[in-house]
């Protein structure tokens, strides 16, 4: 009975000095408690030893609890690595906000990315705090190292964008965390659930034989705050990010009842003029100042797209209604697809012993049918950078 009430009152003291934190995460509620000890200072200057110091601190305290709850957030929700990295960043920020300590804010996130599986690396330097995280995949815009064979990108280059210094610079921090050996993912198979009163409509039209043709496709822009600092993958990876489900469940009904009556290479030709004239053309240079690769949804919500949205947006578009065989063809200063339909259509192009016809989704000074490619590039070369097969 004495042991019984001993527990109990153990309980119930962490209980009454935990401090208890929940905050929304799109449309999700997370509750977490973080321990007392847990809450750890870092007035020190930046150096390898006093972040040292602060893992040996918060290695000690009753963290398990708060990383196994986020975990089973991770699992329920079924996120995917990025998503599950925003989670972090917003417990960290509950825990310590990033406006107060930015240094405190990373370790935190870097030492619940190691406890949560995660092979994270840090690196300090110019008083400047580095977090890299293990990736194999090809991501061309952020610094990134290597360990012993092993790639690590870095998570919070866009914190430091122009200050951040040659990768000499920064000395890696030597940190045994026996838990953190998984690689990181970028790649987005599922977006979360967004919330449905943040939706607005948005009003898209074009011509299409002699006929306008009207869509009101619910958008959110809580997807820009998820991809705000992803970073350029390859074409693969963000041509197969899916639409949120009510962005999806706005448009893609209504193309379908617009494509009944019309053959797969009508209903082709429809997709892709859609995607030609229903949004308006801007480069990323003049539209956000640098290179930036738009998701289908962002190119559905964002006022401009370039020809690298274009070839995204029709993708996946005609993925979705045909699932067609396509590739992705790469020139120096442009980026288009062709279809693999029945028969070859116009100057087909041959690849692995199958012919695919050339569909333009981005405005040229031709207006293209399939099988058409502008002037400008036939004489130009072209690489083979994306091969869709459906499975």
């Amino acid at each position: 009975m004495f042991l019984t009430m001993l527990i109990w009152l153990t309980c119930a003291s962490q209980q009454l000095w935990a401090q208890h934190h929940d905050f929304d995460f799109y449309d999700g509620k997370v509750s977490i408690d973080v321990p007392p000890a847990f809450n750890i200072p870092f007035k020190d200057s930046l150096t390898i030893a006093h972040v040292q110091k602060f893992y040996q601190i918060a290695d000690q305290t009753d963290y398990i609890q708060l990383v196994n709850s986020l975990l089973e957030y991770k699992d329920e929700h079924h996120l995917n690595d990025w998503v599950y990295y925003q989670l972090i960043r917003r417990t960290a920020q509950q825990i310590a906000p990033k406006a107060e300590n930015y240094t405190r804010y990373t370790l935190y996130k870097w030492f619940l990315m190691c406890k949560s599986g995660y092979d994270a690396r840090l690196a300090v330097g110019n008083n400047q705090i580095i977090f890299f995280i293990q990736n194999k995949e090809d991501i061309s815009d952020i610094p990134f190292f290597e360990i012993d064979g092993k790639k690590y990108t870095c998570l919070n280059f866009h914190d430091y964008g122009k200050l951040f210094q040659r990768a000499d610079t920064y000395i890696p921090v030597k940190i045994k965390v026996p838990e953190a050996t998984e690689d990181f993912s970028y790649k987005i198979t599922k977006l979360p659930d967004f919330v449905p009163a943040n939706y607005k409509e948005k009003q898209i039209e074009f011509n299409y034989g002699h006929k306008a043709y009207h869509f009101n496709v619910k958008l959110n822009e809580d997807i820009s705050d998820l991809f705000k600092n992803y970073p350029g993958v390859d074409f693969e990876t963000y041509f197969n990010i899916p639409l949120s489900k009510e962005t999806y469940q706005s448009l893609i009904p209504a193309l379908k009842e617009n494509l009944k009556g019309k053959n797969q290479q009508e209903g082709v030709d429809y997709l892709m003029r859609f995607t030609r004239y229903a949004f308006l053309y801007e480069n990323d240079e003049e539209n956000f100042g640098t290179e930036k690769r738009l998701s289908a949804e962002q190119t559905l919500l964002n006022k401009y797209s370039d020809c690298d949205d274009r070839v995204a947006l029709f993708f996946y578009l005609v993925k979705e209604i045909y699932n067609l065989p396509m590739i992705t063809l790469l020139y120096p200063t442009h980026v288009t697809m062709a279809v693999q339909f029945e028969h070859p259509i116009g100057d087909a192009i041959l690849y692995n012993g199958k012919y695919y016809s050339v569909c333009e989704p981005t405005p040229q000074a031709q207006s293209l049918d399939i099988g058409q490619l502008s002037e400008q590039l036939k004489n130009q070369s072209y690489q083979i950078v994306y091969h869709y097969e459906p499975r």
